[in-house]
């Protein structure tokens, strides 16, 4: 692996990215069992420092270079400041991340990453850490989650989309953003809209309209309209919407991502892929479609409103 040289072949992959307790390791895990069921050599590498428990098999850890826990211990940091030193190690010791990737050339590469927001919204440790696995011929594509709950709270999530839109900024990668944890979405309560409208980020000044109805946020109606305008004048930010244990929602998030950083696949990938779409559903994929939530919604509020005329 050259630095940048033509010679060098090119190596594709995604950087996991998003706030603490959003699904990024369960989200490795689960991507690197389904790309390894079609055939693809994936390889998963651990860039978080506190990350004690993988459930994936790791090839290359952080922990081997550096962790939280001993930072914390010996420079008296608090976990953030912990965190982004152990970012500015990793950046300056680019010859270990570089001699432990090059033991997996010919891989597709999984980055989990920490969960901390400035990271990808102020600090310059970790792009720097992308800048460079770019030059060394990486094509890679930003997977941002964001926990799906934010969509049941109007505030949270015009707060979710400025967040968003800066990691798009600051990281410079191609981005894909994810709605995780579909399959828990029912548990925090019915959404204002249908969910096309959240995945596709839809006129947002039904969401102004619907956050004036709160008395608590009447007063910064003005200052959630300029937060709207700015979202929809860049008219960046959309998600995909993700069920880990759902194959379908997995290949297309799996789809996305592949278009996001070029990578294409042979036929034999092709027709592995073909045949696990088509096989029968095992215990590994035992929820509901992701693609049928929106029904839901949308049944179970047509079944409010009948319940409601027969009250009346």
């Amino acid at each position: 692996m050259s630095e940048g040289g033509k010679g060098s072949s090119l190596a594709f992959g995604q950087v996991v990215i998003g706030p603490p307790g959003s699904g990024k390791t369960t989200y490795c895990h689960g991507m690197q069992e389904f790309m390894g069921r079609i055939g693809r050599k994936v390889t998963v590498v651990n860039l978080d420092p506190a990350n004690e428990a993988m459930p994936y098999q790791c090839a290359v850890d952080i922990a081997e270079l550096i962790t939280l826990p001993d930072v914390m211990e010996n420079l008296k940091l608090g976990p953030n400041g912990g965190l982004i030193y152990c970012m500015e190690y990793l950046e300056a010791n680019f010859d270990w991340l570089q001699e432990k990737l090059a033991a997996f050339r010919g891989h597709y590469y999984l980055f989990d990453c920490p969960g901390q927001v400035e990271l990808y919204t102020h600090h310059h440790a970790l792009k720097n850490v992308f800048t460079q696995l770019a030059k060394w011929n990486f094509r890679l594509a930003a997977v941002h989650l964001v926990d799906s709950h934010y969509c049941t709270d109007p505030g949270k999530f015009i707060s979710v989309l400025c967040t968003s839109l800066s990691t798009m900024l600051h990281v410079e990668l191609p981005h894909v953003n994810i709605l995780s944890k579909m399959d828990l979405i029912e548990q925090y309560g019915k959404l204002a809209f249908n969910l096309d409208y959240y995945t596709e980020v839809l006129d947002l000044s039904y969401l102004v309209d619907h956050l004036a109805s709160d008395p608590f946020f009447r007063n910064y109606r003005r200052l959630n309209e300029k937060l709207v305008e700015v979202i929809e004048d860049y008219s960046l930010v959309s998600f995909v919407p993700l069920n880990v244990q759902d194959k379908e929602s997995m290949r297309q998030v799996m789809q996305a991502v592949d278009k996001a950083n070029g990578y294409s696949f042979g036929d034999q990938e092709h027709r592995s892929l073909e045949a696990l779409m088509s096989a029968a559903v095992g215990a590994d994929f035992h929820f509901a479609s992701t693609l049928a939530v929106q029904e839901k919604y949308v049944q179970s509020q047509d079944k409010a409103m009948e319940e409601e005329v027969m009250d009346l």
